[in-house]
């Protein structure tokens, strides 16, 4: 493709993947007005409803005024003063992660990758921009700087990573700006740059273990909690499109759930409200909205929740002992136990550093009052956890293994031939009464020749 032909192509992209943002909430809404509201309100409001939704999903922060009658609808003191909404339904994040890291894999595949990134990321600013100035309205306000920077990243980010990492792994030269950071990434000493990058990827590799264990933890919580969220579905009354709706903003939201689990496993835990806590050690919780999937919060159990504290614990010491060949042939020369003991702290820095930005964006204000406080601290989880997988890490390095049987001979050989001094060279004379290993050898293995 020409440059024209690459540029209109990555708009269609961008243009398609801001539409399929956008578009599940405001059809769900649509929805909504079609059966639930029969055509009889402004269908405007439910545009600026979805448009909403997908901002707030992308970390834009949302204020909302409620009129008196609706303030004193709710029940809840204080809901007539302007209410903040930071907190991010990390579902809507990750479809547009997913979706920009595909348009940058196909954008890698033309010759016109610079052009086509620039086009792509452009319209989607202008797409974001134009979402938010139409959700504006008199109780909701965004803001327009957060409303075109947050989604433009979220979508732009993945986009040249994945287009430069499918263009390095064929073996394509780097574009200026990638030649650029990996220039001034050269100007650090060989030591601390190869110890950097194989403790990043076995933080990460750690990190992702551990969010992993927690999306299988919300999973048997919503089979095992069946009924109370089913009962609570009754209780909420919405119907068949109602309900629907409701699915779709719970299943954005369970990105949320698994850093909050995550958050769990760590230690400290996540609220629910201010004054409300889900840890290890037991849970307290206040009054809180009638979401279906919250009735699958757990109990807490002290005993299970002292063996989840052992998950990050025990991930740490498996995947820094898988990689540990790699941390090896990093430290070189300087494979020494402070070289080590160096490697497992960076390890538990950077695994920590994951596991508290994705807990800090899973967390926020939802709502008036109490609910001011929802989710976990991203700075106390990540020092947890920091804590939990560099030490770990740290025993996994440190801790002599058994030496392979082919390192053994290989230092036997060397050093047989070293400590002869000045010795001769030559093979030892065999006794005539000996009989050779290779004969006994071909002797017992039949058809073996030598």
């Amino acid at each position: 493709m020409n440059r024209p032909v690459t540029a209109v192509f990555a708009a269609l992209e961008s243009l398609l993947v801001a539409g399929i943002g956008v578009g599940i909430p405001v059809v769900a809404l649509t929805f909504l007005w079609a059966f639930q509201y029969g055509l009889q309100v402004d269908w405007s409001v439910f545009w600026r409803a979805g448009a909403d939704i997908w901002l707030v999903g992308h970390g834009v922060d949302l204020t909302l005024t409620l009129s008196a009658k609706s303030a004193a609808a709710t029940g809840i003191t204080g809901a007539g003063a302007p209410m903040l909404i930071s907190i991010a339904a990390l579902g809507f994040a990750l479809l547009t992660v997913v979706l920009g890291a595909r348009t940058g894999r196909r954008l890698a595949e033309t010759r016109h990758r610079a052009i086509g990134s620039v086009s792509a990321i452009a319209v989607f600013a202008v797409l974001a921009a134009v979402v938010t100035l139409t959700a504006e309205a008199p109780g909701a306000h965004v803001s327009v700087a957060q409303g075109v920077a947050w989604p433009t990243i979220v979508y732009g980010v993945p986009l040249l990573a994945a287009a430069e990492v499918t263009r390095r792994r064929r073996g394509a030269p780097a574009d200026p700006v990638t030649f650029r950071i990996l220039s001034l990434i050269d100007r650090v000493p060989v030591l601390g740059r190869e110890v950097a990058l194989v403790s990043l990827r076995a933080g990460s590799a750690i990190a992702a273990a551990v969010m992993a264990i927690a999306g299988v933890i919300v999973a048997l919580l919503l089979v095992t909690h069946y009924a109370s969220i089913i009962s609570l579905y009754e209780g909420a009354h919405a119907g068949v499109v109602g309900g629907v709706a409701l699915t779709l903003g719970q299943v954005a939201l369970i990105p949320n759930a698994v850093a909050w689990a995550a958050s769990w496993l760590v230690g400290p835990g996540f609220a629910l409200g201010t004054g409300s806590a889900v840890s290890p050690l037991g849970t307290t919780i206040g009054p809180m909205p009638a979401i279906p999937f919250l009735g699958a919060l757990p109990t807490g159990s002290p005993t299970f929740g002292f063996i989840g504290i052992l998950v990050p614990v025990v991930a740490a010491f498996v995947v820094t002992t898988l990689l540990r060949p790699d941390i090896e042939r990093a430290l070189g020369r300087n494979d020494t136990m402070v070289g080590r003991v160096v490697a497992g702290a960076a390890t538990g820095v950077t695994g920590g550093l994951v596991v508290g930005l994705l807990v800090a964006a899973a967390s926020g204000s939802a709502g008036p009052g109490r609910l001011a406080t929802v989710g976990a601290n991203g700075l106390v989880v990540g020092a947890f956890a920091a804590l939990e997988i560099g030490v770990p890490a740290m025993l996994a390095l440190v801790v002599r293994q058994p030496q392979r049987v082919s390192d053994l001979q290989r230092r036997a050989g060397g050093s047989g031939s070293a400590t002869s001094g000045g010795a001769s060279s030559k093979p030892r004379a065999k006794s005539p009464h000996a009989r050779d290993q290779d004969d006994v050898v071909t002797e017992r293995i039949p058809g073996l020749k030598r």
